[in-house]
């Protein structure tokens, strides 16, 4: 069993190695700079666009409540945990490499959900279901490159970031945090998912609409009340960021030192963890968008990796550095609730807020991938596999409390990083289609905004 788990870690090793990290990023760059630096120019056009209500198009939920879908999936313990493996394997640095995937991914995350719009279908039950899947079948014209992304989407739904690891991090913040048995967060866990997924995308959507947007403002706020309490200390962060990325980081306290290479390989591939551009996550939540635009969506959906990297894990990235947490000899969520306890003064309030910001954030992430999962097993065996696949998901939530993981995180991991490969075939293929319609669109929207000058 151990040569099992060694080898599936050098598989992973690969998996996420240099190559993978390279193409990732690299796509993000070519495609900021064919859409003239889109996420740059139109990030102000596309945070207004959130928030606006198309009163035109197709689709089964507001674009809003699409983008809280998405974040409901992304924003969870990669954003706590992440950030703090980051940091504690690369140095401060890591926090600056993660800047400059996540900008450079929200022209990914933009390209994948204008796609996803573009070329979604109705299913069945006349809900709308596009994808990675989708566009690689009616737009590349692989019926074999999306079944590969299907099969290995869903095999992260059940097996990997939308079960057990959000699963683990719930019952064991419950059982630290509040002193509650494992067994019964586990049936209270599985009873509060069934009650939510049940009811499709709606039902789904809703409840992130609310959670979400809720849970990151209190957990912003957190970050921000240790950054205003260490004011003094947050230029200091912010330059020692900068210049670790482009140093060698020395040993210093309970942190091993890092070499540059580190610095960028861990916050490359812990940002796009975290926000998952590239991945082909994302646009399964943003073909269900009501709306009339395929670049309106994109844009409203890259701004999902601004509030996701940008934001969030910036908040706790500074948090662990300007209190010193990365030094020390924790790592993960221990390593990133001591930072708040030692940033706020509180031996209780500051591990309460990393707790509740733990479940919340994954159990709106089992929410998110629970219904990708579910899009998955459409395409793959049409609208009747849905409540059967339901069922097994209830099962893997419930059994999660029960299972020995290290093995099944790994295989996870390289399930993970084997989506993005067709999924990234897929953006580089249609680049002509993303770029057309980019121009179009904006092309239109001049002459309109032109004309309406023109007769006041």
């Amino acid at each position: 069993m151990q040569n099992l788990h060694s080898t599936l870690v050098t598989i992973d090793n690969f998996v996420w190695g240099p190559p993978l990290l390279i193409l990732l990023v690299g796509t993000g760059i070519y495609f900021t700079f064919r859409l003239g630096l889109i996420q740059f120019v139109h990030l102000p056009a596309a945070l207004k666009l959130i928030f606006k209500k198309s009163e035109s198009g197709t689709g089964d939920v507001s674009s809003f409540a699409a983008l809280c879908t998405a974040l409901s999936a992304t924003i969870g313990t990669g954003n706590i945990v992440g950030v703090a493996t980051a940091i504690k394997l690369g140095g401060p640095g890591a926090l600056f490499w993660m800047w400059l995937a996540a900008l450079f991914g929200m022209a990914t995350k933009y390209a994948e959900c204008l796609l996803a719009v573009k070329y979604r279908k109705t299913d069945a039950n006349g809900q709308m279901v596009g994808g990675p899947m989708y566009y690689l079948q009616y737009g590349v014209g692989s019926k074999a490159l999306a079944i590969m992304f299907a099969v290995f989407a869903l095999g992260v739904a059940c097996f990997g970031i939308g079960t057990f690891p959000q699963v683990n991090a719930i019952l064991d913040a419950t059982e630290l945090s509040f002193g509650v048995p494992r067994i019964t967060s586990a049936i209270v866990l599985t009873i509060l998912v069934a009650f939510v997924t049940l009811g499709g995308i709606q039902s789904i959507a809703k409840v992130a609409g609310k959670v979400v947007p809720t849970m990151a403002l209190l957990y912003i706020i957190a970050c921000m009340s240790v950054l205003v309490l260490n004011s003094d200390k947050l230029l200091d962060a912010i330059q020692l960021v900068i210049t670790s990325a482009f140093s060698q980081a020395a040993a210093t306290g309970g942190f091993l030192g890092a070499s540059i290479m580190l610095a960028i390989q861990s916050g490359i591939a812990r940002g796009v963890f975290s926000n998952e551009s590239g991945l082909g996550s994302a646009p399964m939540a943003a073909a269900a968008a009501k709306t009339d635009s395929c670049v309106k969506q994109g844009l409203i959906s890259m701004t999902g990796t601004f509030f996701d990297t940008i934001i969030i894990c910036t908040m706790t990235g500074l948090t662990l550095i300007l209190t010193g947490a990365w030094q020390g000899d924790l790592a993960g969520a221990a390593m990133t609730t001591q930072a708040f306890a030692t940033g706020l003064n509180s031996e209780t309030l500051g591990p309460l807020m990393v707790s509740v910001g733990l479940i919340f954030f994954a159990f709106t992430t089992i929410l998110g991938w629970n219904y990708y999962g579910e899009r998955c097993v459409v395409f793959l065996f049409g609208t009747k596999a849905v409540l059967p696949y339901k069922i097994v998901f209830l099962g893997l939530v419930l059994s999660g409390a029960f299972l020995q993981l290290d093995t099944i995180w790994v295989i996870a991991d390289i399930v993970n990083g084997l989506m993005t490969i067709p999924n990234l075939i897929g953006l580089i293929a249609l680049r002509q289609v993303v770029a057309q319609e980019t121009q179009s669109f904006f092309n239109s929207f001049r002459t309109d905004k032109l004309a309406t000058t023109a007769t006041q």
